[in-house]
This record gives structure tokens, sequence and C-alpha cells, in this order.
């Protein structure tokens, strides 16, 4: 409910409407307490920053662990998706990755319905001017329109507002996002308290007039047909579905690019932030890749009902002029009109290492950071860390143990070690090559892999888990009647010949049939003789997981093992105030990361960065002599 005047006491404060704060405030609602919400428009909650896109490689992941969770970015994409699309279907189960382009409007409107109709929950236009602590716990907030709160927990997903500086060209202006103003006073306040911060950069591309495009020089890209659902909550998408469209750069557009380096803030040392080194700009494709004829450009509208298009691939600070020379010297371009340049905008974070798993940081008990505050990029990261903020704020409340994923549960977990024993220096974007599990974490099982710890934190339906039992039975029965039911040659080998496979001169049972390349569950499903086991594989999500957990299971079980050791190295805990100078066998950068982030076990002291397998094994010797001492 959006409000003027807020009470003088909340269970949890939340400061940002993005994609964190979205979730942190659904989700600790939603687990009872009382939540105010402060953004400075509320109008702007769920906004789409960027692209108005969910999903993409890895972080299609990350969508389906937030649904599976019990978050809400799935069915917001889920519901204003307006094209659909599986990655990477060509390679393995391990890297498929949905991703959906959305309607901008639509998107934010539907996460601001979810918000201001969530029982529980506050919404004040207001910004936060000074965090209250007394000692090293939180007591409140002072805002800028001088109301005095009091919170035991507090979630900051500032985005990229704090004391945010936007430039295109030699031309720059405070604010955290086209048309919006700055944060102040948060820097500056948890300097006060001992924090450190950084500053970071990222950018967005021009936005071109849909009617001004000749869509016929281009390659047209297709959604999905069926699409399939980021939620486990949606069984079918039944949104229109558009199409989007793929044209190129080329030698021509760099030389253009090129002429504007000189005024680049991003060659010129006027930006001091780093960038994100996986989703560069034009500018920095042109000038790293200059062996490159061309790069491509994604031209994706920007909902039903609107004449703007997203020059995906083109993000980009250079001069206004350059920018729309560039863009006219693109096939399918040339009269392209500009709507609105792109810019580069710099902000402050604050590197990871001041946190604790739970996203609490290690100064001030009581206060989470989630989001690119963190040193992130993407929609995806900043609402997989608010999801986890907020479900342990609400835990801090009810005086319960915090909630953490591990990196062998879900890549959650793996995003969120990776920034506390890594840190950052530049934003961090999530990719299937970071988690060591991959062929476990996969997007199609989110729902067995973290559904009932969603349920148990109230965040999932008891309906919900009925489906999952249901789902689980099913795969399970299916899985033993392909192990023990075996085929002849004479009716399976019409299907190998075919599908270009060895034939068999004996009978052999399914389960071997379906690890056979080529073979896949819609085949064996033709061939079955057990109707409940054809209804079965005639469901998708049952016949996908039964087709992957036959085909890899040698894999799966190999994982599986791994996934043992790593946690037996969990278990091996670190005093929490260890004394790291007393090892003096401990490399001198091994002793200023274990001092500086403080791990909590000696699997996490192995994961940092700058710690040495010497490192580790001198500590692990020496907590076992203390031990036996």
């Amino acid at each position: 409910m959006l409000i003027n005047k807020p009470k003088l006491y909340y269970d949890i404060v939340i400061v940002g409407g993005g994609h964190a704060g979205i979730e942190a405030s659904l989700a600790s609602a939603r687990m009872g307490c009382k939540v105010l919400m402060i953004s400075l428009k509320a109008n702007a909650i769920g906004r789409m920053s960027c692209n108005p896109a969910i999903g993409g490689t890895a972080k299609g992941h990350l969508v389906r662990e937030i649904d599976a969770l019990g978050g809400e970015m799935g069915k917001i994409a889920d519901a204003t998706g307006i094209q659909f699309k599986m990655l990477n279907t060509s390679k393995g189960p391990a890297v498929w990755s949905p991703r959906c382009q959305n309607d901008r409007e639509w998107y934010s409107i539907d996460a601001q319905n979810r918000v201001l109709n969530q029982s529980g929950l506050d919404v004040l236009e207001d910004s936060v001017a000074e965090i209250v602590v007394d000692g090293n716990t939180l007591r409140g907030i002072k805002t800028f329109l001088g109301h005095d709160i009091s919170c035991v927990s507090m979630v900051l997903c500032a985005g990229t507002f704090l004391n945010g500086l936007m430039h295109t060209g030699e031309k720059n202006r405070n604010g955290g996002r086209f048309g919006e103003a700055p944060a102040r006073g948060v820097t500056e306040s948890l300097h006060s308290l001992g924090f450190i911060s950084g500053r970071l950069k990222t950018g967005t591309p021009p936005r071109i007039d849909l009617n001004s495009i000749d869509f016929s020089k281009t390659e047209i890209q297709n959604s999905d047909d069926p699409p399939i659902p980021f939620s486990y909550h949606n069984v079918r998408i039944t949104n229109k579905l558009i199409p989007m469209y793929l044209t190129y750069t080329n030698h021509a557009t760099h030389k253009i690019l090129e002429k504007g380096f000189d005024r680049s803030p991003m060659f010129t040392g006027r930006i001091k932030g780093v960038g994100p080194r996986y989703c560069p700009s034009i500018e920095d494709k042109v000038f790293r890749f200059a062996e490159r004829d061309r790069h491509q450009i994604f031209l994706e509208p920007e909902g039903y009902d609107t004449n703007v298009v997203y020059v995906n691939g083109f993000s980009t600070s250079l001069p206004e002029e350059i920018q729309y020379e560039g863009i006219r010297s693109i096939v399918g371009l040339e009269q392209a009109k500009i709507i609105r340049p792109g810019y580069a905008v710099e902000y402050d974070y604050f590197p990871p290492h001041q946190l604790n798993h739970s996203l609490e940081t290690k100064l001030v008990s009581g206060l989470f950071l989630a989001g690119q505050i963190n040193g992130t990029s993407g929609y995806e990261e900043a609402a997989g860390q608010g999801l986890i903020a907020g479900i342990n704020a609400a835990l801090k409340v009810q005086k319960r143990n915090p909630f953490v994923i591990q990196r062998s549960e879900g890549y959650i977990g793996v995003m969120v070690d990776d920034l506390i024993n890594k840190s950052t220096d530049e934003p961090y974007r999530m990719f299937t090559s970071r988690a060591e599990y991959r062929l476990l974490l996969r997007q199609d099982n989110a729902d067995r892999r973290l559904m009932r710890a969603g349920n148990e934190l109230g965040l999932i339906s008891a309906e919900m888990i009925e489906r999952l039992d249901e789902k689980e039975k099913m795969v399970e029965e299916t899985i033993q009647y392909l192990e023990k039911t075996t085929i002849a040659p004479a009716k399976i080998n019409p299907l190998l010949e075919s599908k270009n496979e060895a034939t068999i001169a004996e009978n052999d049972t399914l389960s071997k049939m379906l690890r056979r390349t080529n073979i896949s569950s819609y085949d064996i499903s033709e061939i079955v003789g057990d109707e409940t086991i054809k209804k079965y594989l005639a469901r998708h999500d049952v016949c996908e997981q039964v087709e992957i957990d036959v085909k890899y299971a040698g894999y799966i079980h190999r994982q599986n093992e791994q996934i043992h050791r790593f946690a037996k190295m969990e278990e091996y805990l670190i005093p929490e105030n260890f004394d790291y100078t007393r090892i003096t066998s401990l490399s001198t950068e091994g002793k200023e990361k274990l001092h500086r982030i403080r791990p909590r076990s000696i699997g996490q002291a192995s994961r940092i960065s700058g710690v040495t397998n010497s490192d580790v094994s001198v500590l692990g010797i020496f907590l076992k002599q203390l031990e036996s001492k």
C-alpha cells in the first residue's frame, strides 16, 4: 500500500524498488513481517532500466531458482513476456537457459501491482538520509523527508543510484537512470560506519523508432513454439508472441565510431568506474576486437503498444552525433531515428567481502545489502540476492537461523559465494562456467532442488509441494519401468536404424536404449506398452527429467560424489575470531585475505582468491593440532 506517513516502527525496511527490492520486500512480508519499502518514486518500482528482457545464459537458471524458492520474477516475466527462447539447446542440458523479451511498461505495472497489493507491506516515496546504529547493531533510519523509523533489519537495494553520474560523450549529469535523480547520503552514512566503497560503471544503448527501421533487410528471430514458462506455477504461456530482429555492424560503422573515441568518457578517463567485461560497450568491442568485421545487433521492440526499439549490442556513451551516424551505417537502419541516445552510468558499490553468506553485513548486525550495491550486474543477479536478503532479514526478526544456499545447491549459492570469497572489481555476471556442479544445477530441476526449502520458509504453498511430489513419483516410476523392461531387437532395430544408431542382437532394457545419443524420451514413449508410463512421458516436465536422469546417470553420480567431498570441507569449521597471524607459514597474501574475509570453514577458505592450496593445507594442519590440544 502506498502511504504518505510511515509508522514509527517496522520489522524490516527495504530501500529501493528495483528487482532486488521487489523480491526482498515480498518475501519478508509473506514471511509475516511488517515491511516498509522506500522508493524514490512508486511508479518506478520494477522499471527495467536496460534491456526489457529476463533470463539468458545462466541468468535463466537464477530466475528458475528464484521461482522455486517462492520469488516473483518468473511469474512477472511469464505474465508480461512477448517472446520466449530456450538458449543453447544444441549443447548439453546443463547450459540450456530460458530467456524472454518483455513489454517494458507492462512488466513495471505488473510488478507495482504485486508490491502495492501485498498485505503487510507499505510503500513510501522518500530516500534514506542516515542509517542509525547503536554500537554495531542497526536501530533504524532517518529519511530526507524527516521521518525517523525504527527497525530490526534493513535491506539496501540501491541499484545504480548511489551518487549516480550519467555520461554521453563529453556531457554528464547526475542521475542513476534516465530522468531519475541519484541517491545521496547512503554512501556517506555507510562510510561513517566503517564500510569501504568503490565505483563501477554500466551502460545502455540508444532507443530507436520502430517505424524508421527497414525490417526486410534484417534476419527475423521468432519465439519458441510452444514457449516454456519460467514459473513452475504456470502450465503454459498464452500471450501474443512477436519476433525480434538481427542485423550487424560493419567496417563503415567501426570507422564512424572510432571518430568519437577522443570524446568518449570511456577512453578519456572521465569514467573512473570499471565496466562489465562480459557486456562491453560497442566502442569497447570495436577497440578490443579490431580484427572483427562485424558485431551482432539485435533489434528488440519494447512492447506491443510502443514504437520504441532497444538496440541490443550497441551499448555506448559516445557523443550523440556519433551514435546517430553509427546507427545509420547499419543495414536496415539507414533511416533510423534515435528516440533516446545511449549513456553510461557510474555509481557507488560496496565490495561484498564485507558480507556474510546471508548477505548481512559483518560490521552492522541487521543490515543487509543486495543487488548492484554488491557489485553485480543484471536484473536476475539482483533479484536472487534480494530474495536471499529478504528471507534472512525476516529470519533475523524471527530470531531464526540464517538461510544459506550452498554452491552445490544452486546458482544463487554460487553467486553469493563468489561475491564474498573473490569479491569483485568489475560488475559480476553469472555464467554456467562459474558452477562446478552445473550438470546437477540445471534450470529444469530447480523445483526439485529448492522448492521444499521455499515451503519450509513459508513462501511455497502445500499445493505446489503436492504437485512436486506427484512429479517426482512419475519420474521415479518411469525410470524404474525403463530399467526393468526389455525390448526385442525386431521391435527396436527399425528405430535405431532410422536414428543412425547401432542395432542390437538380443533383448535389452529400454533405459539402455534411451542412453543412446540420438534416442529421445519421445522415441521411447512411442514403443512403451504400459499406458500409465506412456501418460507420464506425455508430460513435458516428467519426460525431460526422465531423459536427463537416464542419459547422464554416470556423470550425475560422479558429481554427487564431488558434492559429498565438498560438504566435508564445509563442515570443517574455523573459529569465528581466529587469529591467522598465529600461523607463520601462511603466505602474506593468504593471511591478508583470510583476515579480511574471515571464512567460516576450510571449504570457504579454499575458494578465496589469493589463498593457495598450500595455505589451505597449512591452515587445516594447524586447526587439527589446535583441536587435539
